[in-house]
């Protein structure tokens, strides 16, 4: 083959540029498939922890927060509510009293399944098909059960019920009682939701 005619300069010129398109093309390619691979911002909001302010909260009341897409309840109990816990009328009608099988931190074990008494916080899903049951701090609901409904949870899905610990009836669908989240207190007013109370 004939050389004669031949712009070498060209040629080099043709086989740099068409280097250079094909790295940017590479370069251009590469990035969104690497960014791809870190979360999105919305996508780390929906597992960051979320504040609630529970200051002015009164004894009785229940405020939903929402906490990777699911509502968390928090309920300031009373006394009389928390006293009502361990009725033992109560207790015998319970699945699992001392939550033995439910999903809670080990802070939050026990009867009240709280860190502090008085602040309930539990994932508002129901433990069958995950409806939002009700709050019916009622005490002595008529289509709850009267004299054995001290207050607490009525999921109107399939009838599920749950105590003011989250704690579920016997002879009813739900199997489980409430989950309670990870959490933990910034301060005496501030309810940090999705972060343990022990690596805090």
């Amino acid at each position: 083959m004939s050389t004669k005619g031949v712009n070498k300069g060209r040629r080099q010129f043709l086989t740099v540029a068409t280097s250079v398109v094909g790295a940017a093309g590479v370069v251009g390619v590469a990035v969104p498939f690497l960014s791809s691979w870190n979360p999105s911002a919305k996508a780390k909001a929906a597992g960051a922890p979320v504040k609630a302010d529970i200051s002015k909260l009164e004894p009785g009341q229940m405020v939903v927060v929402e906490w990777r897409g699911k509502p968390v309840y928090v309920v300031r109990r009373t006394q009389e509510s928390l006293d009502a816990l361990t009725t033992g009328s109560l207790v015998d009608v319970l699945r699992d009293p001392e939550s033995a099988e439910s999903a809670q931190p080990a802070y939050a074990e026990g009867v009240q399944r709280s860190i502090k008494p008085e602040f309930l916080v539990l994932v508002g899903l129901c433990t069958h098909l995950g409806c939002a049951p009700k709050y019916r701090p009622d005490v002595g609901a008529t289509d709850l059960g009267g004299d054995q409904w001290l207050g607490g949870f009525f999921c109107p899905c399939h009838g599920s019920k749950f105590d003011l610990a989250g704690r579920v009836f016997k002879s009813v669908p739900a199997p489980l009682n409430l989950e309670v989240p990870p959490h933990m207190y910034e301060s005496e007013k501030v309810l940090v939701i999705g972060v343990d109370q022990e690596t805090a």
